[in-house]
């Protein structure tokens, strides 16, 4: 495992913002980090206020849709609101479909069948739409590509408003409105919105035309707040003040379709929970079964009907944990089986996997293995594929080099999904293998883990755990600060716990003379040398834990280093 640093930053700007601020160097060096250079941006940074947000109508097309879409309630059209089977697709859905109901007779959500009609805007949904007499679609999180869909719709006399985040075409299509910030000609200040995030700033324009205050629309930042963290968007910008806003919203008042889910919690709800506990299972309805439960589920106004749907979502969620662990234990024995045939990549295949947690697994599996991974299973007649990448290397250009041997494929650099006939699969694999191969650098062939700064314990206090909290929500390019120890040592009381004593429990001490407890998942490998009192050098997060009532800071240690 590489230890990587991030960069360090000017140490008269760190100085500056210490004294500024009134906050330890450390915190100065972290905010530094995190481009933060004046008093004015740091009260930004952790205060984040409704005024930060932007106003909507800087984005291209705004207006149009704002038009459209009072007309829409003037005439009191039926309306289909469109989304992707993911988290971001159906929290979107859920957010626009409550807020038209508000004005509107028939809004119909829609989520597609992740089998039968494959990602974003279907004809299946367009027929649907026109079967029920829908006269607008507005699409979330997906539709920027689908300019013969839109035109067929067209034809069929249903407008649309698209609403996505991904990179357009050489076309726009022709659609009323597209709301888009990634469009070259779209000058919104912020570009790295999600699907839901979109959406949300379409209802902010509706409640401004209408001079609504806009802090009314606080209901709806729950949705957002889950789908910035799902997305693994930037924590930058408005998806931070959306995110902390958000994340208010569920602390104070959780909507009855995340209460199931968050009742164990004895704290409050962190963006971690949003990823780890209420994400998997939103995406379960659309793997397991249909995405729009999810949708009923998110848009329940009493708990006696949201209680049913989230029991349901949790089996499917317990059905797909349990498909995705056997696949994986399946793919696993593949690879063995192959080892000496492939040194970079990894390309299993059975046609009875589950087409649902094939993207799942291909993540899984990297970390075993840690290389381009492709994991495919049987889709009617052809083969169809998710594949994952590891960090820094372009699984896309990899592909475009074995694009002979498939029928089709799209993605980005870290994900894609692919289709090929079963007689092209041996030679994709050579392909494959070929293409990451001559691609991959050796530092590419590592995991590593950054950090921000060293330290020794003394400095890892209740105030700058305080401090801390307060730079939450955490994401990309706001990662929880990690920090990084020398000539640490068992100070008596570490020991093996968990089921399988795959854990550590430790009781350290470093030069500084300083003792702190600490936790470190899955090494329990490096007891005996700890034991032994040999020095090491850890690698963690700072976090609190709570025993009986009382609370205490806690190492959340990721990696372990014994010096020579």
């Amino acid at each position: 495992m590489n230890w990587q640093k991030l960069t360090n930053p000017d140490q008269n700007l760190v100085q500056e913002l210490s004294q500024l601020l009134n906050v330890p160097e450390l915190i100065a060096v972290l905010l530094a980090q995190r481009g933060i250079q004046n008093f004015e941006e740091a009260k930004q940074f952790f205060r984040p206020q409704w005024e930060a947000l932007h106003n909507p109508f800087l984005m291209k097309d705004m207006d149009r849709a704002v038009e459209r879409i009072n007309r829409a309630f003037q005439l009191n059209e039926a309306v289909m609101v469109f989304g992707d089977y993911d988290v971001d697709g159906t929290t979107s859905v859920a957010l626009l479909t409550s807020y038209l109901k508000e004005k509107l007779t028939d809004v119909l959500p829609y989520i597609p069948d992740r089998y039968s009609e494959g990602y974003g805007i279907s004809k299946a949904g367009i027929d649907r739409a026109n079967q029920e007499g829908i006269q607008l679609i507005i699409a979330l999180d997906c539709g920027i590509k689908a300019n013969d869909l839109v035109d067929y719709a067209s034809d069929l006399g249903i407008d649309f408003i698209i609403c996505d985040h991904h990179l357009p075409g050489d076309h726009i299509p022709n659609a009323v409105a597209v709301l888009d910030p990634k469009r070259t000609d779209c000058e919104y200040p912020y570009k790295e919105l999600c699907g839901c995030g979109i959406g949300f700033k379409l209802i902010q324009a509706l409640h401004q035309y209408s001079q609504l205050p806009e802090t009314t629309l606080a209901p709806y930042l729950d949705l957002v707040a889950t789908a910035i963290a799902a997305d693994i968007v930037p924590m930058t910008g408005e998806n931070r003040v959306l995110s902390y806003l958000g994340l208010k919203q569920i602390q104070e008042s959780p909507r009855y379709g995340f209460q199931f889910f968050l009742k164990q919690l004895k704290r409050p709800t962190r963006i971690s929970d949003l990823v780890f506990i209420i994400a998997p299972r939103i995406n379960a309805a659309g793997r397991m079964n249909q995405g729009i439960n999810a949708v009923e589920l998110l848009l329940s106004n009493s708990p006696e009907e949201a209680l049913p749907i989230a029991r349901s979502i949790e089996f499917f969620n317990t059905e797909r944990r349990s498909t995705d662990e056997r696949i994986t234990k399946e793919a696993l024995q593949q690879i063995e089986l192959e080892e000496a045939k492939y040194k970079s990549s990894t390309v299993v295949y059975h046609p009875s996997w589950h087409k649902g947690v094939i993207g799942i697994v291909a993540s899984r599996l990297i970390e075993s293995y840690y290389r381009p991974t492709v994991v495919l299973t049987k889709s009617e007649n052809v083969l169809a594929g998710s594949v994952r990448s590891v960090k820094g290397f372009d699984v896309y250009q990899a592909l475009e080099a074995c694009k002979a041997h498939m029928i089709q494929f799209g993605g980005h650099k870290y994900a894609a999904g692919l289709t090929m006939k079963e007689t092209q699969l041996e030679e994709f694999k050579v392909a494959f293998e070929m293409a990451v191969n001559s691609r991959i650098s050796e530092s590419q062939r590592l995991p590593s883990l950054v950090y921000d700064v060293e330290t020794s314990l003394d400095n890892i206090t209740p105030k700058l755990y305080r401090i801390l909290s307060q730079m939450s929500p955490f994401g990309p390019k706001n990662m929880r600060p990690v920090f990084v120890s020398h000539q640490c040592r068992d100070y008596g009381g570490s020991r093996l716990v968990g089921k399988e004593n795959d854990h550590l429990k430790l009781e350290v001490v470093d030069s500084s003379g300083c003792t702190l407890q600490g936790i470190a998942f899955g090494l329990g490998s490096h007891h005996t040398k700890i034991k032994q009192k040999r020095p090491f050098s850890m690698l963690y997060n700072v976090d609190e834990n709570e025993f009986n009532g009382v609370k205490s800071l806690q190492l959340v240690v990721k990696d372990i280093r014994f010096e020579v």
